[in-house]
């Protein structure tokens, strides 16, 4: 069982960083791939991006948003710059066996955590 907890979040003017950490309790966290999604109010949940074990990541919003993972400290990150509004959202970190696009591909997942960014 893999425990995460997303910090970071909080509110941000557009155009503004921010820097996510996930952090997990589990040993092995090193083993698991890492994916980031979001999910404003009213819509569907969003890939944000992933990252593999060895550091191969896979971003969907390339310009802006960068992941990283520190495996000795059992955190990956996610780091936002020139926010916009459209990125508010609930940011949630999972955890799974193999890098993914979809929310299915990951089997734990963190509580989440607001971000908001006024215009």
């Amino acid at each position: 069982q893999v425990q995460l907890v997303e910090s970071g979040g909080g509110l941000v003017q557009a155009g503004g960083s921010l820097r996510l950490s996930c952090a997990a309790s589990e040993r092995t966290f090193s083993k698991y791939a890492i994916g980031w999604f979001r999910q404003a109010p009213g819509k569907e949940r969003e890939f944000v991006g992933a990252i593999s074990w060895s550091g191969r990541s896979t971003d969907s919003v390339k310009d802006r948003f960068t992941i990283s993972r520190d495996n000795t400290k059992n955190t990956v990150y996610l780091q936002m710059t020139s926010l916009k509004p459209e990125d508010t959202a609930v940011y949630y970190c999972a955890a799974g066996t193999l890098l993914s696009n979809w929310s299915r591909g990951y089997e734990y997942w963190g509580q989440g955590t607001q971000v908001t960014v006024s215009s």
